[in-house]
């Protein structure tokens, strides 16, 4: 009985049963006419007969006896048979009694009529509804197919049809949902090829410069060994460049999976710093960790490491010789917090809102070799693990890069 949850059935049933009242009502009447009818036919029938009799001299207590009696014998009815009485006569025999049930049958038949009407032009009505409504569904549902999902199917009532209806409606939420999805993808790779094309230009510059250089000076040996180490750094720089941008292409695409394991925290700082530590050396800074070893962490390792080793190369990067680099970590009762802060120039204000864009570099940067995605991808892979990644900096005293880290179990 879900259907009468539905304003529209609801209408329907009350017209029905308000139908079946007067349905009912016109049978009790046209029964109850046609007892009145009867009654009145049998009454002036008996006033005619009595009537007769007392002008034939019959005395009345005698009639008043026969009328009384209601004992039916032979003789009788073989005397009515004779006179053309029996259960065989034809109505219209006796007119009263005919115009009695022509009359009758008449008011029937205008009752059936008028009933009729009503039912069939309730259920037109009804159906004329149903229809519009239809048809108003079929044109929204049209223009999703089309790709218009401005209109909405439910209207907030109840019944098997909304229920329906928001069903559409759910189903064409995750159709514009999902054409939204599409639509960033594409926007996304052309964005790549963009930036992949416009930050390769540089190198393939230089990487032809150096090869007319190495043509010319081939009977310099010296040049040419200066030229191809520079060739090689030129290649190495795009070749970093082409796997950092796939790996955010990955992430945008959301064609990476990220695999979880419990892992100890300073296992996964370790592997982040392992190949930086040569060169924190080599440029005379220091890299310092501070943390509890038996904190732990359900993360991806391999990809949680690299974002940490991003957020440390930035470090690196603006920090000045016999600087230090502090890596940490805290563990809570439900979240643990890692940072990367350093003591190098900092970060200046306006920077600050955008330094987890993409190939951003700020105007007062004093790396040449960055490119700008490592702390794009180390937000893509922290958040993409439902990490925060978050900055402070003040320009001149070093920045703090803190991560915030759920525990959660595998």
């Amino acid at each position: 009985m879900e259907f009468l949850y539905e304003k529209e059935a609801r209408r329907y049933v009350l017209f029905l049963t308000v139908f079946w009242g007067l349905l009912v009502g016109a049978a009790l009447f046209a029964a109850k006419w046609q007892a009145e009818g009867t009654k009145r036919v049998l009454l002036e029938r008996e006033q005619e007969i009595a009537s007769a009799l007392l002008l034939s001299d019959i005395a009345p207590g005698v009639i008043a006896g026969a009328y009384r009696n209601r004992e039916i014998t032979a003789e009788g009815i073989t005397f009515m048979e004779k006179t053309g009485w029996s259960a065989q006569s034809e109505p219209w025999l006796l007119p009263v009694v005919g115009e009695n049930a022509a009359f009758f049958r008449h008011l029937v038949a205008g009752l059936a009529a008028v009933m009729g009407g009503l039912l069939l032009g309730g259920s037109i009505l009804f159906l004329q509804k149903r229809e519009k409504m239809y048809r108003e569904v079929e044109k929204e549902i049209a223009a999703f197919a089309d790709g218009d999902f401005s209109a909405r199917l439910d209207r907030g009532e109840e019944g098997t049809f909304h229920r329906m209806l928001r069903r559409i409606d759910e189903l064409s939420l995750a159709l514009q949902t999902k054409g939204e999805a599409a639509r960033s993808a594409r926007q996304a790779l052309q964005d790549a090829v963009s930036d992949i094309s416009h930050q390769l230009k540089t190198p393939m510059a230089a990487l032809t410069m150096y090869a007319e250089i190495l043509l010319e000076e081939a009977d310099r040996p010296c040049a040419v060994q200066m030229f191809a180490q520079k060739s090689l750094q030129s290649l190495e720089r795009m070749e970093s460049l082409l796997l950092t941008l796939l790996k955010v292409m990955r992430l945008d695409a959301g064609g990476l999976v990220f695999v979880k394991e419990r892992c100890k925290v300073s296992d996964l700082i370790g592997r982040a710093i392992s190949q930086l530590q040569e060169r924190a050396r080599e440029e005379g800074k220091r890299i310092l960790q501070e943390g509890r070893a038996e904190d732990v962490l359900c993360c991806d390792l391999l990809w949680t490491a690299e974002a940490v080793s991003n957020l440390v190369k930035n470090a690196l990067d603006h920090t000045q010789e016999g600087g230090t680099i502090r890596i940490g970590w805290q563990g809570f009762p439900h979240m643990l917090r890692l940072w990367v802060e350093d003591d190098g120039c900092g970060i200046a204000e306006e920077d600050i809102p955008h330094i987890f864009k993409r190939f951003y570099r700020s105007r007062n940067a004093s790396d040449r070799q960055g490119v700008g995605l490592g702390l794009a991808l180390a937000k893509s892979i922290l958040e993409g693990q439902g990490g925060i990644l978050s900055v402070e900096s003040v320009p001149g005293e070093g920045a703090l890069f803190t991560v915030m880290f759920p525990l959660t179990e595998l």
